[in-house]
């Protein structure tokens, strides 16, 4: 049984009572057994000797964790089953990468648990052997003081190098108590035979060679070792995977750092790149610095090995490291380290803004939006007070100054200063269009000036160019008095360089839509994300603040631009306009594909200007012939506007689009998308109808199915004939749960058949949009379950059987399991 085909068992499990479940369970043993095989990585024989006797066992199985489960197999020490849990631990691992889970207490289980006297250990087919073959050096640690010599001697020969001397002695304690003090003698010797191996520790052998020539080589080595020192195997094991290259090593609790500094200070950690790292990962010692609390000196080593990723991955920073010859040289980029260090406090912003340089980078930097950066500047800058000259000047000298950023603002505020000061923006440019950020000297500028009191940024912006005056009402945050004083100096003109941009802020939209000025229409339209109702309502002249006038010339100009490529859809919500400027661009610019279209365009510009207007489109020869003749056959007609309204009603005629939409789709999308693409409106009360008596063909239905506005009436109608779940999850039933058009309940209520119904289900509440959902309907499954299935797992088993294959709704699965098993009821 697979993980997938096993989860309605799962499922099935959680809903039933629990003596109902695990008589489920034990009903199911076999089924049970190979899911718990899959997830353990051990035969089924293994784990049903594991799990135990009792339905409550197999349930207990499916929700152990399984670390914990191998730690307790671990325990049991057989030899047979160790080997099996070492080799299962890559199964339980990190999925696509194959590599084993971090189960840093597995070995020490299982050697602990070990009867040494058994000699399947040590067969050739056992463990130790395994362990010598496969297991990598940091993995071998436990085996250092485990009940193996020979595996000791291994994991020492591998590591000694590598291990402090505290440790290494606890490795040769342990070899003595296992084999006594020849023991050492022969792996010394052993060692020295090895053609070029350097062991790189001539003092461990030394020791040994010592130790066995005393009597008492235990207490010999015993006094030897420092008392306290590397006694955590946490410690030694993280420091251990730092030294082999480990680029994401939690720091230990209780570290230590006397015992790094002094390991540093005989083996170095290196500052050399490590081989395998990312682009940005650093060096061995770098690692260290990425731990809380490590040492300054440690730190300031690996920033002059490397100061710009240095600078970017220790968890704190010197402040000192900051103002040497490595920033200088620009080898460190402030924005890597000034926002998180003053964010996290173990940078002090007064110092930030009196001591560092360049005052570019440094405010390039800064963490506007944390509130003590912000008093801390507003301080500063009180000195340059309301005068506009003191700002402008500081603007001017601001991408050339060398000092900090106290100096730049003391040096414009001073009056005596034999630099230039200035009257004016200097180097001013225009607006752009669409607006761009600001950056260098102009962002830098801007942060400032919004850090200073209400009154000088009244006093300043007037000053301001047309560039400056975008970038504050489109990225800056100006209170009202601010953005009033800025649109009585620099008027409508400004308004329309903040419309001209996607960044725009509810607050802000509302505000230009309520203008109701063409040009600022004119540029929300044409760069903003607007409403598409909001653009049928421009272009048919409507005012937000009520009336109508004819469609201003500026959005006539956005039409003629616009690329209809991308964006053929914003000329169709003029198609209801009936302005002749609307209709005139539009019939010179779009082919329109369907007959019902051009019938709305001309009578919306027939109600709206008459038959002459009419007359104007028919002249621009852009429409079928046939349609200009029988048109114009009736612009003198009394009745002509009603008789072209009636020609519109029978092209919008329901059967008519039902006809359209019940064909193959083209290349160029689906049948519904080419109606509204044109403007012409589903009549969805009519589509509900024709789906419900077989008129509209199923593939039609899932096509409208998949729109956002496509009623719940319909889906609903439409859970009968349940599609498959995609991988990527686009089947329409998905995308009117996370619209919220169905519930999950509907899904569980009317969705079939029953087995796409629980795929949808599960990946529905797997959702983050769903979660809350899962608890209701969980009990609603529940209740569901208990009423036809109730306690007896006979049904329960057979509702499972049915379910692959079953056509229905899971409560007719439920109801006709219960049938079977109880006919009689």
């Amino acid at each position: 049984m697979t993980h997938r085909s096993a989860t309605p068992l799962r499922l099935a499990l959680r809903l039933a009572a629990p003596d109902t479940a695990d008589a489920l369970a034990e009903r199911q043993r076999p089924e049970l057994l190979a899911v718990l095989s899959d997830r353990f990585g051990l035969p089924e024989e293994m784990v049903e000797t594991l799990v135990g006797p009792g339905g409550a066992a197999l349930r207990a199985g499916l929700d152990a964790d399984p670390g914990a489960f191998l730690l307790r197999a671990a325990e049991t020490g057989d030899p047979v089953i160790a080997r099996a849990v070492w080799r299962a631990r890559y199964r339980i691992g990190t999925g696509r990468t194959g590599r084993a889970r971090d189960l840093p207490d597995l070995l020490p289980a299982i050697l602990h648990a070990a009867d040494v006297t058994d000699p399947r250990w040590e067969a050739e087919d056992g463990l130790v052997p395994l362990l010598q073959e496969e297991a990598t050096s940091i993995e071998l640690l436990p085996a250092l003081t485990g009940p193996f010599p020979q595996l000791i001697s291994f994991t020492l020969v591998q590591l000694a190098r590598l291990l402090p001397l505290p440790v290494a002695l606890d490795a040769c304690i342990a070899l003595v108590q296992l084999a006594g003090g020849e023991a050492l003698l022969a792996f010394a010797d052993g060692v020295e035979r090895i053609e070029d191996f350097d062991l790189g520790r001539p003092e461990l052998l030394e020791l040994m060679r010592a130790a066995a020539a005393e009597d008492d080589p235990e207490a010999f080595l015993r006094e030897r070792r420092p008392a306290g020192e590397w006694t955590d195997p946490a410690a030694l094991r993280a420091v251990l995977r730092v030294r082999d290259g480990g680029s994401s090593v939690a720091r230990p609790d209780d570290l230590d750092w006397e015992l790094i500094r002094r390991e540093h200070a005989r083996l170095p950690f290196g500052t050399e790149p490590v081989r395998g790292y990312g682009r940005h990962s650093g060096n061995r010692l770098m690692q260290l610095t990425r731990w809380e609390g490590c040492p300054e000196d440690l730190v300031m080593e690996s920033f002059r090995g490397d100061p710009r990723s240095t600078a970017r991955q220790a968890t704190e920073l010197p402040f000192e490291a900051l103002k040497g010859p490595e920033v200088a040289a620009d080898r460190v980029e402030f924005e890597d380290v000034l926002e998180r260090g003053i964010r996290e406090g173990w940078l002090p912003v007064d110092r930030v803004l009196t001591e560092l340089t360049p005052a570019p980078e440094v405010l390039g930097s800064l963490p506007y939006d944390h509130e003590p950066t912000r008093k801390a500047l507003a301080g500063l800058l009180d000195r340059l007070g309301t005068d506009p000259v003191n700002w402008l000047t500081c603007y001017a000298r601001l991408g050339r100054a060398r000092g900090s950023v106290a100096e730049l603002i003391d040096d414009a505020a001073s009056a005596t200063s034999r630099q230039k000061r200035n009257t004016s923006w200097p180097r001013p440019l225009e607006a752009v269009f669409p607006a761009t950020p600001p950056e260098a000297s102009r962002a830098a500028f801007l942060h400032l000036l919004q850090c200073a009191s209400e009154a000088a940024q009244i006093a300043v912006v007037p000053h301001f160019d047309a560039r400056a005056v975008q970038h504050l009402l489109v990225y800056g945050d100006p209170a009202p008095a601010v953005r009033d004083a800025v649109i009585a100096a620099h008027g409508v003109a400004a308004q329309a360089a903040q419309a001209a941009t996607t960044a725009l802020s509810p607050g802000k939209l509302a505000y230009l839509l309520d203008l109701d000025e063409p040009q600022v229409d004119a540029n929300l339209f044409f760069h903003c994300r607007i409403d598409q109702r909001e653009r049928e309502r421009m272009l048919a002249g409507r005012l937000r603040g009520g009336g109508i006038r004819p469609v201003p010339e500026e959005l006539l100009d956005v039409l003629r631009e616009t690329n209809l490529g991308h964006y053929r859809h914003w000329l169709i919500a003029g198609l209801d306009s009936g302005d002749l400027g609307v209709a005139r661009t539009l019939v010179g610019r779009l082919k329109l594909r369907i007959p019902a279209a051009r019938l709305r365009l001309l009578v919306a510009v027939w109600q709206r200007g008459g038959p002459e207007a009419v007359r104007e489109i028919l002249a621009m020869d852009r429409l079928p012939v046939t349609l200009r003749r029988q048109t114009e056959k009736l612009l003198d007609a009394p009745d002509g506007l009603d008789r072209l309204r009636a020609r519109l009603a029978a092209e919008e005629d329901p059967e008519k689009l039902l006809v359209f939409l019940n064909k193959a789709p083209g290349y160029d999308g689906s049948q519904p998308h080419k109606l509204t693409g044109e403007g012409i409106p589903l009549p969805w009360p009519e589509l509900i109808e024709a789906y419900r008596s077989g008129r509209l063909t199923p593939s039609a239905a899932q096509d409208l199915a998949e729109r956002a506005d496509c009623p719940r009436e319909l889906l609903l109608a439409l859970l009968p004939d349940t599609p498959e779940l995609d991988r990527y999850s686009t089947a329409w039933p998905q995308l009117a749960l996370r619209n919220g058009t169905l519930t999950p309940e509907d899904v569980l209520t009317h969705a079939a058949p029953a087995r796409r119904a629980l795929s949808h289900l599960r990946h529905a509440l797997n959702s983050a949009e769903q979660k809350a959902d899962r608890q209701e309907l969980r009990t609603r499954a529940a209740a569901l379950t208990a009423e036809h299935l109730g306690t007896d797992p006979e049904a329960w088993a057979v509702a499972l059987q049915l379910l692959p294959t079953f056509a229905g709704t899971l409560p007719e699965l439920c109801a006709t399991a219960a049938a079977i098993v109880r006919p009689s009821a």
